[in-house]
């Protein structure tokens, strides 16, 4: 059984982080420290644990804009891919942004995802760029709709409440 839920402490946080720096930096050589950036403090970080509180996957959210979001630093463990998990984050994530008010995601998607975020409805925006100077990315993006879930009177209480 496995739960999507923030990082409660300083513990959980380091292994958010461990992770995502497992995946997304460490095969290219990227130092301890590089999977943070400046807006870690201000964004909205979700994971999936298992029983034991093992990381599994991890996304962010951080506010772009008045209306808008971007998704960051999406990382699933190697053995846990291809099980849902990925999708699992996004879901939760979209969900999150539109209680925010968000109305427009967009992320950065390394070419090898471009079929997990299609599936997702994230289409291209625009040319891709190389980070690391061999890691091709392209900026993808969505409108968010108000799911059956999440009436919009809902949505706004929630919104104002925050």
């Amino acid at each position: 059984m496995t739960s999507c839920r923030a990082p409660k402490n300083t513990e959980e946080f380091e292994k958010y982080y461990q992770l995502r720096w497992q995946v997304l930096r460490k095969p290219w050589g990227q130092p301890l420290g590089s999977e943070q950036d400046e807006f870690e403090k201000q964004s909205f970080h979700r994971m999936i644990v298992d029983e034991q509180q093992q990381v599994l996957a991890i996304g962010r959210l951080q506010r772009s804009g008045q209306y808008e979001g971007q998704i960051r630093y999406m990382a699933v463990r190697k053995q846990f891919q291809g099980q849902g998990l990925g999708q699992q984050i996004i879901k939760v994530l979209e969900q999150l942004a539109i209680e925010l008010g968000l109305k427009n995601i967009t992320l950065n998607a390394r070419e090898n995802a471009l079929g997990f975020y299609r599936k997702l409805a994230y289409q291209p925006q625009g040319d891709a760029y190389l980070l690391f100077g061999v890691i091709k990315h392209f900026s993808m993006g969505k409108v968010l709709t108000l799911s059956a879930k999440q009436p919009f009177e809902q949505s706004v209480k929630h919104s104002l409440e925050q």
